[in-house]
């Protein structure tokens, strides 16, 4: 039957959709908290400016990585299963 198949594809659209999007909830916040307490250290210590940032720019990397895992996850459920 043909509205099988579109259902099977509509459940890997939504697969696909929600791991996406839940994936980036939180990174999204960790990168809020992240860029937040950077924001604290440099208002308390202005000298350890540069050192901050990097290790911001690290973990925020770190953070990011995690989302892209999501999709990539996503994009097995909607093309392999």
């Amino acid at each position: 039957m043909a509205l099988e198949g579109n259902i099977v594809d509509a459940a890997k659209a939504l697969t696909l959709g929600l791991s996406t999007g839940l994936g980036a909830i939180g990174p999204g916040i960790g990168v809020g908290y992240l860029f937040g307490k950077t924001v604290e250290s440099v208002a308390r210590q202005p000298e350890l400016r540069g050192d901050l940032l990097s290790i911001t720019f690290l973990g925020l990397a770190l953070t990011e990585a995690i989302t892209f895992y999501a999709l990539l996850m996503g994009f097995v459920a909607f093309f392999l299963v």
